[in-house]
């Protein structure tokens, strides 16, 4: 049987500021959409984003906290911010009909130390420590892209990061973000079902891999 490797989702920089994203929608209404209320904003949404991306880039720009500090205060915005359980939905694809509710209960914690894992692996050399909101598109009510800019030490360039959020008023969670033309929550998906179906559709097989792939990166890092 052929056993798929996972790639990298994004690139170094992306995934910078990719934090636990997700949600639970068909791929084809998850890709954030051109065509919705171009010219509108909101500034709420905005608002959301400022602060807790610029909590993000703090937080891993402080380097008078140790390496375990900082993840762990990476790890509690992350937990804060992101809606968790629609990413666990959503990056199984296909497979989210039919995954019994015992194999989804091993899943969701596996995935999310998995996700958590990369972050850690992939942010180690960023140093971006400011964020600036350039403007959102509305793509309905609730349902907002907040367009920014990372920069800062490391940056010759500034990175644009847009990042999907969902909700009203003053409750908002981060669903996706979009660096580098990539959308993280999508190419997850897409490696996830790819990894699955080599696999003759065994989500055990899947979730093996992703334990096998974050005992790995904690065997690295205790090195």
């Amino acid at each position: 049987m052929t056993r798929h490797r996972f790639k990298p989702p994004l690139t170094q920089a992306a995934m910078a500021v990719a934090l636990a994203i997700g949600g639970a929608f068909a791929a084809s209404t998850f890709a954030p959409r051109e065509a919705h209320a171009q010219a509108s904003h909101d500034a709420q949404a905005e608002q959301f984003v400022a602060v807790q991306a610029q909590r993000i880039v703090t937080v891993l720009d402080d380097h008078a906290t140790s390496p375990a500090d900082r993840t762990r205060a990476f790890r509690a915005i992350v937990d804060q911010i992101a809606d968790v359980p629609r990413i666990a939905t959503f990056v199984l694809g296909k497979y989210a009909r039919t995954i019994t509710q015992a194999q989804m209960q091993r899943f969701a914690p596996v995935f999310r130390a998995y996700e958590q894992n990369v972050y850690e692996t992939q942010l180690s050399n960023f140093n971006g420590n400011s964020v600036k909101v350039t403007g959102s598109v509305v793509r309905k009510p609730g349902d907002v892209v907040v367009n920014t800019i990372i920069g800062g030490r490391g940056y010759k360039q500034p990175l644009a990061v847009s990042w999907r959020v969902l909700g009203g008023g003053e409750s908002w969670k981060v669903v996706d973000v979009q660096a580098g033309g990539v959308w993280l929550a999508i190419t997850q998906q897409q490696d996830f079902v790819s990894t699955t179906d080599n696999n003759g559709g065994n989500i055990d097989a899947l979730i093996a891999q992703l334990q096998q792939q974050s005992q790995q990166r904690r065997d690295t890092r205790a090195r």
